[in-house]
């Protein structure tokens, strides 16, 4: 049976701690000049390859009009260049240039290495349980 403060304080738990691990990827991601939006990018665009600028927001979790700006940023940092679709010139792919490949290959395993760090004092089975649960709650919000 659910205590009726429980549902407030998991919330609480949960925002906190996604608060904190934003901080650390902030930190990681000071020294290469890049905030955890366009790391996100570079990321996304790293392992699922070229991207269509009107998906990415929805990928990474931030407002379609913000997307514009994170990748005006990489673009002017030369990590991505905007490639116009052969098929439909509506649609404009966000692509890693070979610096933001480069980059994004630095980084990513101490980025990895950095998030094992954070879920070291966690088992694999708790994590396990974890995913299991926030997906619950997070499919559950979206169909309200």
């Amino acid at each position: 049976m659910i205590n009726e403060n429980q549902p407030l304080q998991a919330l609480t738990v949960l925002l906190r701690a996604s608060q904190h691990i934003q901080e650390v990827i902030r930190k990681d991601m000071m020294p290469y000049g890049l905030n955890p939006t366009e790391f996100a990018v570079l990321e996304l665009l790293y392992h699922k390859g070229d991207q269509p600028i009107q998906v990415i927001g929805q990928k990474i979790l931030i407002a379609s009009s913000s997307i514009t700006y994170v990748v005006d940023k990489l673009v002017g940092k030369n990590y991505v260049t905007r490639v116009a679709c052969a098929e439909d010139k509506r649609v404009t792919y966000a692509s890693l240039t070979p610096e933001g490949r480069a980059l994004i290959m630095t980084i990513f395993p101490e980025h990895k290495k950095r998030m094992e760090e954070v879920f070291e004092d966690v088992s694999l089975n708790e994590l396990t349980h974890v995913i299991d649960s926030i997906k619950k709650i997070g499919y559950k919000a979206q169909s309200m």
